[in-house]
């Protein structure tokens, strides 16, 4: 196995923000936010499809997401083919809370041998959502 590290010291964060194409962005955001995300901007037509939307974490990042089907679909991703991974201070809690939701774990929750707790879920549609406390060296 490689690793490879990099001088961060001159480094400024920025976040990423991951884009996720649902065919029930609504209740994608519901969802989402009964994990711990918070609304945002929410911009969605008459008939349900949401053009753009943020969900926000509350320790930091963000998250778009849209209705697949758009007219512009140069974002759009294959249904299931998202994977995220949020950084979050109280994995237990949001465990917690995905317990409640009845989710499809991918990994459960459990400490890491490079000194993360965390775990791996899917959403409804099938995208994996990651929550673990390890936030990069």
């Amino acid at each position: 196995m490689t690793t490879q590290t990099h001088d961060t010291t001159t480094r400024t964060d920025h976040n990423i923000w991951a884009g996720i194409a649902y065919d029930d962005a609504i209740s994608a955001r519901t969802w989402l936010q009964a994990l711990g995300f918070e609304g945002g901007v929410l911009v969605a037509e008459d008939d349900g499809t949401v053009r753009h939307s943020e969900m926000v974490w509350p320790e930091g990042g963000r998250v778009m997401v849209h209705s697949r089907g758009k007219e512009d679909d140069a974002f759009t991703t294959p249904r299931g083919a998202a994977s995220v991974y949020v950084v979050v201070d109280d994995p237990d809690a949001v465990w917690a809370r995905a317990q409640e939701l009845e989710v499809r774990v991918v990994r459960p929750l459990e400490d890491t041998d490079y000194g993360s707790r965390g775990f791996s879920i899917a959403d409804p549609e099938g995208n994996r959502w990651s929550f673990g406390t390890y936030a990069g060296e």
